[in-house]
């Protein structure tokens, strides 16, 4: 066996007693290599239960976040799903394996061209990614019976509420940048009623309105 296996190993055991009991979403944390999407230098701590930095100033989550998000959002195999905030495309890859297809957005340039070379090299065809304004979401795709959000907004997105289908869920960290932010999950009933439930707290990047300006 070798050390990133072991480690993955370690990892699945330290998220089940941390209370991530949905089989799927642990086959999948299983099956998707996070050593991919992580910065070369930092490749050897792939597997442990930390967020680590990418390129643009932004992080990819810990696992037990990613983890407990996509638990809470109770994944459909039938169903699509949108995430904001493609990053290094960890978190989709996982969605990649538990919903039939993935919409993804992303604001930073770069950062969107490489998740599209890891998904195409480790041949993850059910992901559609763009460039695009996160707090929009995808209009010509919705409505989605789930969302997820990967960065904290100051207040819920109201157009990702309207995207929202009926008898949806949305996961999405809310809270100022530098202050107390907490995971709610959203649900629209079929009458399209909205009920909110705080989860648990987190630290998040912003999610920040428009296209990032790169240099």
């Amino acid at each position: 066996m070798n050390e990133n296996a072991a480690q993955k190993i370690r990892l699945l055991m330290e998220l089940r007693r941390m209370g991530i009991t949905d089989t799927a979403v642990l086959s999948a944390i299983e099956r998707v290599p996070r050593e991919a999407f992580v910065p070369p230098t930092f490749r050897d701590r792939a597997y442990e239960n930390i967020a680590l930095p990418i390129s643009s100033g932004q992080t990819i989550s810990q696992p037990y976040i990613v983890a407990y998000m996509t638990q809470m959002l109770h994944p459909d195999p039938r169903a699509k799903v949108l995430e904001i905030g493609t990053g290094s495309g960890y978190q989709a890859a996982i969605l990649s394996k538990l919903f039939r297809r993935v919409y993804s957005i992303e604001r930073y340039r770069s950062l969107h061209l490489k998740a599209l070379e890891i998904f195409e090299k480790l041949k993850i065809s059910n992901i559609t990614s763009k460039l695009g304004d996160g707090y929009k979401g995808w209009v010509e795709q919705a409505p989605f019976s789930h969302i997820i959000v990967t960065a904290a907004a100051e207040d819920v997105p109201a157009p990702l509420v309207d995207q929202l289908g009926d008898n949806g869920t949305m996961i999405i960290p809310v809270g100022p940048d530098q202050g107390d932010q907490t995971i709610l999950r959203i649900t629209k009933d079929h009458h399209g009623m909205i009920a909110e439930e705080e989860l648990i707290p987190v630290r998040f990047v912003p999610l920040v309105q428009g296209l990032a300006v790169e240099t």
